[in-house]
């Protein structure tokens, strides 16, 4: 009879661990809890997690407890985050018996993250946490790994929760704004082109002699250049500029006045033989060209080169300065340059000015590789709107533009958003820094030290440029803020 009553009670034992594990396996208590409010976020190199758990539909057995783990996971990469408690309201009693028995369940997390379910009431159990940032973290998601405790303190787990695909947004890239600049509209193309004639002039003289050594050949030339200029229908030559220049041999007063008089002469023989009038020309003189001689001394393999400049640059006297040099070796480098150095320095230069007739698109786009001067800069940018903006053929021609205008704030700025479109930053600071004072200039500067990975840099330019007006330089300077955040 005893052995029946043992087997009796085996069997009743057995049916009550498999009705718990049965219970345990067929109720999904994830599926009845939902989660609210969730916000993850990026700062200063911590991954911040918050959420809330809206326990309002649980039922949860009295004698079971919910350990709900969080989870960030990506590929291998995988980092648990503190779990909570959800404790049924006899679970909840037994734990807080002080007597310890074997396979006791023990609870570390703080106590904010555990909650006793008091089924049928409205219940929110608000989660935060921190984690350290890594970059895989863009791509993870998140999970909630569930265990439910029961009766005997025996375990299972449920099916994992996903709660979200993409935890944190992709890198931040910056969206800065690189507009090209519209050229204004030039009503009359002023235009001059500058040359230089070495005639020869008999010494201390000033008259012109065509047949005079190489005079002819020099006068040649002249006649070639203007012929061509006149002969354009493109343009109209509107005046002259011609400048007198002497070598430093002879007395500064004197050679102030031979640079005058062949100057004038030069002047009354274009007049005489092109049909201009005396009003179209200005005729200016410099005298002895110390700078043109520094320039050549500077730039040959005389053995005192560096002697002969300095000086130049520290004998305010032109007379002394002969005197000086011929001294340096009795006179040898001194009969090199009167030789070799100083015909070059006895010249006219003559400025020819032009006005160029307007092109419509088609005419300029057949000009502007050949002969780009004759265009505007407006001109130039209604041909490259012909093209596709992020098109190779539409930043050449911005460069032909700042080549052909290298002065003209407006050329500087349009070649630097070019090369900018195109992550040169050096190449585009090489552009700016010909416009420093323009509030474009300081915007595009900033984009280029960002670019540069020199965010200091770029914030100070970014902040001068809205002190200075600038538009685009605050939206700038806020992507580089969110840029910086993301980063930190």
């Amino acid at each position: 009879m005893k052995r029946k009553n043992i087997y009796i009670l085996r069997i009743m034992a057995v049916a009550v661990f498999v009705s718990v594990e049965t219970a345990l396996a067929q109720v999904n208590y994830m599926d009845q809890i939902t989660v609210e409010n969730q916000a993850i976020s990026k700062r200063t190199g911590t991954t911040n997690v918050s959420m809330d758990f809206n326990l309002n539909n649980l039922r949860l057995d009295k004698n079971d407890m919910l350990i709900i783990t969080p989870v960030v996971v990506s590929g291998q990469n995988e980092v648990k985050l503190e779990p909570i408690a959800v404790k049924g309201t006899l679970r909840n009693k037994v734990l807080e018996r002080p007597f310890e028995w074997k396979g006791k369940t023990h609870l570390s997390m703080p106590a904010e993250n555990q909650v006793v379910r008091r089924n049928g009431t409205n219940q929110t159990l608000h989660y935060k946490t921190t984690l350290p940032f890594n970059e895989w973290q863009r791509q993870a998601q998140l999970v909630l790994k569930t265990e439910v405790i029961g009766c005997a303190d025996c375990s299972e787990a449920q099916p994992d929760k996903l709660i979200s695909q993409k935890i944190l947004p992709d890198k931040f890239i910056p969206n800065y704004r690189i507009p090209y600049v519209v050229p204004e509209v030039e009503p009359v193309k002023q235009r001059s082109e500058r040359y230089s004639a070495h005639l020869n002039y008999i010494v201390g003289r000033h008259d012109l002699l065509p047949n005079f050594e190489n005079n002819a050949a020099e006068l040649a030339k002249v006649d070639k250049i203007i012929q061509e200029l006149k002969s354009d229908k493109d343009l109209t030559i509107t005046d002259f500029t011609i400048s007198g220049y002497a070598s430093p041999e002879d007395t500064e007063e004197r050679n102030m006045l031979l640079s005058q008089r062949r100057a004038e002469t030069f002047a009354r023989y274009i007049e005489k033989k092109y049909g201009y009038t005396r009003s179209q020309f200005k005729v200016e003189w410099f005298g002895e060209d110390w700078n043109g001689l520094r320039k050549a001394v500077v730039a040959s393999n005389l053995a005192n080169k560096d002697a002969i400049a300095e000086i130049i640059d520290n004998v305010p006297d032109y007379d002394a300065r002969d005197a000086r040099i011929i001294a340096l070796d009795n006179g040898q480098t001194y009969n090199r340059l009167l030789r070799d150095f100083y015909p070059p320095l006895r010249r006219n230069d003559y400025n020819i000015a032009y006005v160029s007739r307007p092109f419509n698109v088609e005419e300029a786009k057949k000009i502007i590789k050949t002969r780009p001067k004759l265009l505007s800069l407006n001109e130039m940018y209604l041909v490259a709107k012909t093209y596709p903006e992020d098109s190779p053929e539409y930043k050449t021609v911005f460069d032909i533009a700042c080549e052909t205008f290298p002065d003209a704030e407006v050329a500087c700025i349009n070649a630097a958003v070019g090369e900018l479109r195109v992550n040169k930053a050096d190449a585009a600071l090489r552009h700016l820094q010909k416009c420093p004072d323009s509030p474009m200039a300081m915007n595009l500067t900033g984009i280029a030290y960002a670019q540069k990975g020199d965010t200091a840099r770029a914030k100070q330019f970014f902040d001068k440029a809205v002190r200075n007006g600038n538009a685009d330089a605050r939206h700038n300077a806020d992507q580089l803020q969110q840029y910086i955040d993301d980063n930190m």
